[in-house]
């Protein structure tokens, strides 16, 4: 009993000793709720409570201590934590320049033969697309290439023999195999997937939904209205 407040205290006293310091607290929504609510113990209460105390500062010097917190449900703040925000920011959906350099960005150092309108035509085709949503989706491509890898009929063998490569039976040299015949034959180390194409990222997006709702876009733009300002 008791040991959560403690922590409590003990997280702001290390971020004042560390000046200047921040306190990020996520999805803050799950630890300061609404007050009065049926389901809420008695801890929680008291974390809630001990929260405020603390972000309230008195007899404390905090002007070097942020206290940052992000939510995506600001309704279900208590009233008490959401005055204790000077700033109440929405930070919207990326834009189709965010979303262009978020595909470059998750995409890394993997092969591909992505052109830069090409980007820019996957930014404008994910509209309504949370970071997240591109990063599920960049995450799900990258397999594309061992799928293409494990299914393939023809392999093209490289000029200095050292790599085999999935490709089409009309491709010049190209050789029936499988991966499996490659394997067998000690081959395993030599076969390549190819890199990383427009169609796979077209194939992907075909079956993707954006995960955000308009109906959440409009609670969002509804509390920037009453309690924050635009980011």
């Amino acid at each position: 009993m008791g040991e959560s407040e403690k922590l409590v205290a003990n997280l702001f006293e290390m971020a004042r000793e560390n000046a200047p310091s921040i306190i990020f607290i996520d999805e803050i929504d799950s630890l300061c709720g609404q007050r009065g609510e049926g389901n809420e113990s008695e801890s929680s209460r008291r974390v809630k409570t001990e929260l405020l105390v603390q972000m309230q500062g008195v007899g404390h010097n905090d002007d070097k201590v942020l206290v940052l917190a992000a939510t995506n449900t600001p309704y279900a703040l208590d009233q008490a934590v959401r005055r204790r925000f000077d700033k109440r920011i929405y930070i919207p959906l990326p834009d189709l320049k965010a979303r262009q350099r978020m595909f470059k960005v998750h995409l890394g150092d993997t092969p591909h033969s992505l052109s830069e309108s090409d980007f820019e035509s996957l930014a404008r085709r994910t509209d309504g697309f949370s970071g997240s949503d591109v990063a599920v989706c960049v995450n799900d491509v990258l397999f594309e290439p061992v799928r293409k890898t494990q299914d393939a009929m023809f392999f093209f063998r490289s000029d200095d023999g050292s790599t085999w490569t999935p490709c089409g039976s009309k491709q010049p040299g190209a050789v029936q195999t499988t991966m499996e015949e490659l394997a067998e034959e000690g081959m395993a180390d030599k076969i390549t997937p190819p890199p990383i194409s427009r169609t796979d990222f077209e194939k992907v997006l075909a079956r993707q939904r954006p995960t955000v709702s308009k109906a959440e876009l409009e609670v969002y733009t509804r509390f920037t209205r009453e309690f924050g300002e635009e980011g």
